[in-house]
């Protein structure tokens, strides 16, 4: 009897089965673009995202002839959002939550309620990632669209739909709308009333069992599968993740380190303090019943290595395409040991939280003529775990406890970052066996709908290990506490300067 973990991201989605102990036995993914129609826009082909999925669960069901698919659960990127027509079609492209069109509509939300007053009421800091600007963006703009759409869903309750043929979503993914009651656990009526959103235009929320219904027969049909399929409501993809990776009491967290780098702290009630709000750090629902979640995040991630490698890394990278080895290891093989004499703030695209200036941008401070690639390679890690410190350092300071972080995606498999993020944060890193968080996560859910887990829980407890543990080194520690002390300088030093220093467009 195995599990459908089938992850549904921004850039591509990734359909993995696992079997009762976690062994993945069929996986499949496919990639789909992004639409930058206009500036600061955002937005993608809801049609083409289903029908990729389609494929990439046909692939990876073709696997599981042995061990058929018993259940199946959605983990989704958030916050975006489409209108859609009585059969459940989309009448205009997703608006995604990377979009940032939503500027007025957010000024409009805090001049109606308080930026202050919907933190507290959902965990969501004013942003234009949020759901419920877009939505108001569309009452807006689209009118016409407006009037004929029945309702307006977010990718998990469309998928949802089409699998079975009735939308719902569940309470995680619902609480980053910003139109969820955190502490009611339901849509926030008076918010939507005063927004002139009708609740029956969203989709219902999942019942505490997740439990949906089964896939239907044309759909499990199309994916060559001969039995019921039982579909459990999933979350929020990090959430899932957090699940993934092991992240079921409070104290636990994750740090996923990808194109992003987004950490997930647990904890057993919403923090709501002013100073998470202001630092842009969201506070909602775990798909852990009773735990909630604060998420920090940085854009740049791995995304500024990446930067480097393909800037500056050719030589690497042609050998390790020789080799085939990464390309990563190379750049930083003549990595001295220590802290470098280097400092880089990481702001390539403005700074993530809690700082949030769109406006920062990035600088590479101390270099000499003994600097070398690797040491620079090395300083850009440093620099991106002091975002992380700084992040978790307001988590702290606002009551939240860490007491064990986990680690996944692509920068778990640097031995040299984790070591990084141990001494620069003061804290232990554990790295689970399964790095594919997300859908492990899903399918855990799926897991506990259909009855083989006894609860989220156990079912972590009972399929993640994890394969090291990275300490913090005392020595190092200590002398990256000293760093850490001149790096907070930086950014207020330069941010004036990467303010005023706008580029003059010329006709």
């Amino acid at each position: 009897m195995s599990l459908i973990g089938l992850d549904i991201g921004t850039t591509g989605c990734k359909a993995i089965i696992f079997d009762v102990t976690g062994r993945i036995i069929g996986q499949a993914s496919r990639e789909y673009p992004v639409l930058f129609p206009k500036p600061d826009w955002a937005e993608q082909d809801a049609e083409t995202v289903y029908g990729l999925a389609i494929e990439a669960l046909q692939e990876a069901v073709s696997f599981t002839h042995a061990d058929p698919p018993v259940a199946l659960a959605i983990s989704c990127q958030g916050e975006a959002v489409m209108p859609v027509d009585a059969q459940g079609n989309p009448l205009r492209p997703v608006i995604l939550g990377m979009d940032r069109r939503t500027r007025a509509e957010n000024i409009w939300l805090a001049d109606k309620f308080g930026a202050e007053t919907l933190f507290e009421r959902t965990g969501m800091p004013m942003h234009t990632i949020n759901t419920l600007p877009k939505l108001l963006w569309l009452k807006k703009n689209t009118p016409d669209l407006w009037s004929i759409a029945e309702q307006f869903t977010l990718y998990e309750d469309f998928f949802v739909r089409r699998f079975t043929g009735k939308a719902v979503i569940s309470h995680c993914l619902a609480s980053r709308t910003q139109m969820y009651d955190i502490h009611k656990g339901e849509w926030a009526s008076d918010i939507l009333e005063a927004c002139g959103i009708e609740l029956a235009r969203l989709a219902p929320l999942a019942s505490p069992d997740g439990v949906i219904g089964t896939i239907k027969q044309d759909v499990l049909q199309q994916l060559g599968l001969s039995r019921d399929v039982l579909v459990v409501a999933g979350g929020h993809d990090q959430a899932c993740a957090a699940l993934g990776s092991g992240v079921v009491h409070p104290g636990m967290a994750m740090v996923s380190t990808g194109t992003a780098e987004v950490v997930e702290v647990a904890s057993d009630a919403p923090v709501l303090a002013p100073a998470l709000r202001d630092g842009g750090i969201s506070i909602y629902k775990h798909v852990v019943p009773g735990l909630f979640l604060a998420m920090t995040l940085n854009h740049s991630g791995g995304l500024s290595l990446r930067w480097f490698r393909d800037n500056f890394a050719e030589k690497e990278q042609e050998l390790a395409r020789a080799q085939g080895s990464d390309a990563y290891d190379l750049i930083l093989k003549k990595a001295r040991p220590g802290a470098t004499d280097l400092f880089v703030l990481p702001h390539f695209s403005g700074s993530g939280t809690p700082l949030l200036d769109t406006t920062s941008k990035c600088a590479i401070i101390g270099i000499t003529f003994e600097t070398n690639k690797s040491d620079i390679a090395k300083a850009i890690l440093e620099g991106l775990t002091f975002e992380l410190k700084a992040n978790l350092d307001l988590l702290r300071s606002c009551g939240i406890p860490i007491q064990s972080m986990h680690a996944v995606g692509g920068g778990a498999k640097s031995a040299l970052w984790l070591q990084l993020k141990a001494d620069i944060c003061d804290v232990t890193i554990r790295v689970p066996f399964i790095t594919e968080a997300a859908c492990l996560g899903a399918a855990l859910i799926a897991g506990v709908g259909a009855g083989l887990f006894a609860d989220y829980k156990s079912a972590a407890q009972q399929i993640v290990t994890f394969d090291r543990s990275c300490h913090p080194s005392t020595n190092e520690r200590d002398g990256y506490a000293e760093r850490y002390k001149l790096y907070q300088k930086i950014y207020p030093a330069l941010k004036h300067i990467h303010a005023n220093n706008k580029q003059e467009i010329i006709p």
